[in-house]
């Protein structure tokens, strides 16, 4: 199994970089050609840009020291907008490379693309899974 790093980088003096390792779904080889999300791959930076000013403005709310609820209600706002961005990015993932990894599996048949079509149900159970530990 493959692991990847996060670095985590403080807003304040104060704070200090972080490093964390997480790993990474199983693959022999990163898969390649269009994602599930690349026909929306415009709107979901956007979006993702959008969630960054959400994130932002929370350093912003910190320094200005505003009132502690007031700053829970926006982190609880930021983080329903990046649970529906991975919802939709699931979706595009069930209905893109699963159901081609389904689709190659029905025509040709082979115990090759019936073991492609377990790993990508696999894979996204285990995303399932950790959506729901969040």
């Amino acid at each position: 199994m493959t692991t990847a790093e996060v670095t985590t980088t403080g807003a304040t003096d104060e704070s200090k970089n972080t490093t964390e390792t997480h790993e990474a779904a199983p693959h022999d080889q990163p898969p390649q050609g269009p994602h599930g999300y690349s026909k929306q791959k415009d709107q979901h930076l956007k979006r993702l840009r959008r969630i960054e000013g959400q994130i932002r403005g929370l350093q912003r709310m910190v320094e200005e020291d505003v009132y502690c609820i007031d700053i829970l209600t926006q982190v609880s706002a930021g983080t329903k907008a990046l649970q529906s961005f991975a919802l939709q990015l699931l979706e595009e993932h069930l209905r893109h490379c699963v159901a081609t990894a389904a689709n190659s599996g029905s025509a040709d048949g082979t115990a090759h693309a019936g073991q492609e079509l377990d790993e990508k149900v696999a894979e996204a159970t285990a995303a399932i899974a950790r959506l729901l530990r969040t």
